[in-house]
């Protein structure tokens, strides 16, 4: 599933192209790919909205519209991308979302899975008022972390995939923060101490911060808006390391467990 890393990078690609355009119509082939509101209010609504501002919000692609929000998420094989009306690309197969702007081009979502959703919405904290805090805001600082798991006493590696605890961490960079800190997934959050929520701290805006730099992790579907690869799968560490020779001590070999129903990587040399 795209992750903060990969939706950042797809809301840099398309903002330019959206930004000051006027949506002149929508069509849609999956009913239940729209979350809220219903079909046909949707269509009439959404005619005729400019598009104010493209950003993001955890793993939310958000659209600002002139009188409303439209919000996007890609789940495990979304991709939306801007191209010309007569464009053909490899993804058209996919498509279930169509949104024809004013200057003979088109916003489409692919979703070959079709766990996608879109919301339209008068307030986007509709949707998304319960996330937590974004990890590479300023508001995300050391001592609001420590505070929130000084408060909790679950598995880590679960806690940071928890939406309502910190905002657009998944399973990829979850294992990459953990590996930075030298943190084993499977450790309660009561248990760490100073040292290591500040080193997962660090880790986390770390891996994040690195992964959009690389444009995200084309490990599975994800593509650019352009249809290209990001590269910041040649940065892992551990996720998707099963087997190999840790990278960062030397010594140990990454192992695969499941943690939370989610495959999880770690070294069990430098991840005690």
């Amino acid at each position: 599933m795209p992750e903060l890393p990969e939706v950042e990078t797809t809301v840099r690609g398309i903002r330019a192209a959206l930004e000051g355009r006027t949506i002149v119509d929508a069509w849609f082939d999956f009913a239940n790919g729209l979350a809220t509101p219903d079909p046909t209010t949707f269509h009439a609504r959404i005619t005729g909205q400019t598009v104010r501002e493209v950003t993001r919000r955890a793993k939310y692609i958000v659209i600002h519209l002139t009188d409303a929000t439209l919000l996007i998420h890609l789940k495990m094989t979304g991709r939306v991308y801007v191209v010309p009306d007569d464009a053909e690309d490899y993804a058209d197969q996919w498509v279930h979302f169509r949104f024809q702007l004013d200057n003979a081009q088109q916003l489409r979502f692919s979703d070959s899975r079709k766990f996608g959703r879109v919301y339209l919405v008068d307030d986007m904290d509709e949707v998304t008022g319960s996330l937590g805090p974004e990890p590479l805001s300023d508001e995300f600082t050391l001592d609001v972390f420590r505070e929130a798991i000084r408060k909790r006493s679950g598995i880590i590696k679960a806690l940071l995939l928890n939406q309502e605890f910190v905002a657009g961490v998944g399973n990829i960079y979850a294992d990459e923060a953990l590996h930075m800190a030298h943190i084993r997934p499977k450790r309660t959050a009561d248990t760490l101490t100073d040292k290591e929520i500040e080193d997962l701290w660090n880790g986390i805006r770390t891996v994040l911060q690195a992964g959009i730099e690389r444009e995200g992790a084309s490990i599975n579907w994800y593509r650019k808006p352009d249809g290209t690869k990001g590269t910041a799968q040649n940065g892992l560490l551990a996720y998707g390391r099963t087997g190999e020779s840790c990278k960062t001590c030397g010594i140990g070999i990454i192992e695969k467990i499941t943690v939370g129903q989610r495959g999880t990587h770690y070294c069990p040399s430098c991840q005690r």
